[in-house]
């Protein structure tokens, strides 16, 4: 009666035997677990200035003197060459020193100038978390660890760092797949293609299970980063964005379905129906299907050159409308992240470029009136114009082609594309008749495992209403890659019963003309607190609840201040009002 996707998965015995080879030739490579920063050197003789030794596993390593004990003090972090081959992170806490990469793996920021936590540093750009001890990432955005080498202090204090010259090379570090089963009698299947989807099957992969896993994606490519897709024209080379390729997923005996979405989900007898009529039997099911984008009902919104930003293709559909000849007027409905985005980053192919939206300046919602009024000068002076107060209420065409759009207060603007950025809607009609819990938006109901009220069906990313820890674990829907992929790695590890509640603290960011902003935290505010100069865009912004608690925090051009106040709320300590009178950032010594 149904197809049988174990079937279809299993290999015959020689690809078997090859993908095992592939295996252990990968056993030592830079694309394996780390060495282990507490495992005794096995290399041969190395002098004070390092000299390079192969290990039986055919690795090379290096080792060298990279300073001495004192020059580290506690909690502090540094970088130093490894002889002439490479940099370390090298950081020293409770008295013991650890060395992993330098770079965060997602997009090369220096960690030293990131926010160390206790027994992790975090990522001054982006928020991400490496474990000091294993190099593990913890928390993302993402999806490589980084390196871990060896460190031993000599009785003279000499300070030794021994690593794999691949390491060294790459900054970066895959977790160790293993080697999966065939198939097997249990089976998980990942709706979703998108980040959270991802981690979860790998991190089901690299912490052991080796039962069948099954990946349906809607989208016709394999996960990629969807963090470029609103800045439209950052990359377009979709091989190049995308996390993992194809001998990964194959090595990794996990079956990728391309081009296919879900259609509905029978949780009595656990199967999951397809678009291209197969179905999936599961032992457990993760949900991840994430959000679409919001499209008003308007007269005219048919017409083409009218576009949404919410994939790779969609970006590239506005890129080459935009063409290079700078000869089309576009109008972007949204002033918040994705619709000040889109205008920063084609504002320079276009003729004219209009930001319409309901508010009075860019993100006043989220910063407030005088850090929107600055970004409206920012945008302006790059040739931006921006329409307040008002919407789009009729598109106009000619020939089926957008011409003009015209707005609330009945002024007509020149169009010849339309970009929509007003929020989005989540993907789960599919599962309405599924006997799963859903809010009237359609939000999926789960618990701080990701579990809904149906036993072994999780749900995660976008369309989960899940509890937050920096929110005093209320439940919230929040949209954002990194979260998304938390909850990919907690889906994993509660669907192979390592009990792991969520420990939530949402990250954003933005990067505006050269303007990198910040915020982390949640909440509503009562009010709020500004520190640096907010007509020069390098600020920070404090904001509090109704006892002057600081809920949240956000920065322009002020790393690493954002990532610091995300690792004091993961650490589940608050600051006040009160705390900020004499020192601002005083708060930030207490993190590790």
């Amino acid at each position: 009666m149904f197809i049988n996707r174990c079937r279809s998965t299993t290999i015959t015995a020689l690809r078997f035997t090859q993908v095992v080879n592939r295996q252990l030739r990968k056993m030592g490579n830079s694309e394996s677990r780390s060495y282990s920063p507490n495992q005794q050197c096995s290399s041969s003789k190395i002098d004070s200035h390092g000299t390079i030794s192969r290990t039986d596993s055919q690795v090379e390593y290096v080792e060298a003197i990279v300073c001495q004990s004192t020059d580290l003090k506690e909690n502090e972090m540094k970088v130093f060459d490894i002889a002439e081959h490479g940099k370390v992170l090298l950081v020293k806490q409770k008295g013991e020193f650890s060395a992993v990469g330098p770079k965060c793996t997602h997009y090369g920021a220096p960690l030293n100038t990131g926010a160390l936590g206790d027994g992790r540093v975090r990522c001054p750009w982006h928020g991400a978390c490496f474990n000091l001890k294993t190099g593990d990432i913890e928390d993302f955005p993402g999806f490589d660890s980084l390196p871990c080498h060896q460190v031993t202090v000599t009785d003279k204090g000499d300070v030794k760092v021994r690593a794999k010259l691949a390491d060294l090379k790459s900054n970066k570090r895959v977790k160790d797949i293993g080697i999966a089963s065939p198939c097997d009698s249990t089976a998980v299947v990942v709706v979703g293609g998108g980040p959270s989807g991802a981690t979860c099957v790998e991190t089901l992969r690299s912490e052991g299970f080796k039962g069948r896993i099954t990946l349906v994606c809607k989208e016709k490519y394999l996960p990629y980063d969807r963090v470029k897709v609103s800045k439209i024209g950052t990359a377009t080379d979709i091989e190049k964005l995308q996390a993992r390729n194809q001998q990964y997923y194959e090595e990794a005996n996990i079956e990728v379905l391309k081009g296919v979405e879900a259609t509905k989900v029978n949780t009595e007898e656990r199967i999951v129906e397809l678009s291209d009529g197969s179905k999936l039997t599961y032992s457990a099911l993760y949900l991840a299907t994430g959000s679409k984008p919001r499209v008003p009902i308007i007269p005219g919104i048919e017409l083409s050159n009218i576009f949404t930003v919410r994939n790779f293709d969609d970006a590239m559909n506005i890129l080459n409308q935009l063409g290079s000849d700078k000869e089309k007027d576009v109008v972007v409905l949204g002033l918040s992240f994705i619709g000040l985005e889109v205008a920063s980053s084609c504002v320079s192919k276009a003729k004219s470029m209009t930001v319409i939206g309901k508010d009075t300046a860019p993100l006043g919602q989220i910063f407030g009136t005088d850090i929107g009024k600055s970004l409206q000068t920012l945008f302006e002076n790059n040739n931006v114009k921006f329409h307040f107060k008002t919407t789009v209420v009729k598109c106009n065409g000619e020939n089926g082609v957008l011409k003009s759009v015209e707005l609330e207060n009945g002024e007509i603007l020149p169009a010849d594309m339309l970009v929509l950025g007003i929020g989005t809607t989540f993907y789960t009609d599919f599962i309405k008749d599924s006997g799963i819990n859903l809010l009237p938006n359609g939000a999926v109901i789960v618990n701080d495992k990701l579990e809904t009220n149906i036993k072994n069906v999780y749900a995660g990313g976008d369309i989960a209403h899940a509890p937050v820890f920096a929110n005093n674990n209320d439940q919230m829907s929040i949209g954002h890659i990194g979260l998304s992929q938390y909850h990919g790695l907690v889906a994993a590890k509660n669907i192979l019963k390592r009990e792991t509640p969520l420990h939530t603290v949402p990250y954003f960011w933005t990067m505006l003309f050269g303007k990198s902003i910040r915020y982390a935290g949640c909440g509503r505010p009562v009010s709020s607190l500004i520190e640096g100069n907010v007509a020069e865009l390098k600020f920070v912004i404090f904001f509090f609840d109704k006892s002057d608690k600081v809920i949240s925090v956000a920065s322009c051009m002020r790393d690493p201040v954002v990532s610091q106040f995300a690792e004091l709320l993961h650490q589940g300590k608050s600051i006040y009002k009160k705390d900020l009178e004499s020192d601002f950032f005083a708060w930030t010594t207490t993190i590790n």
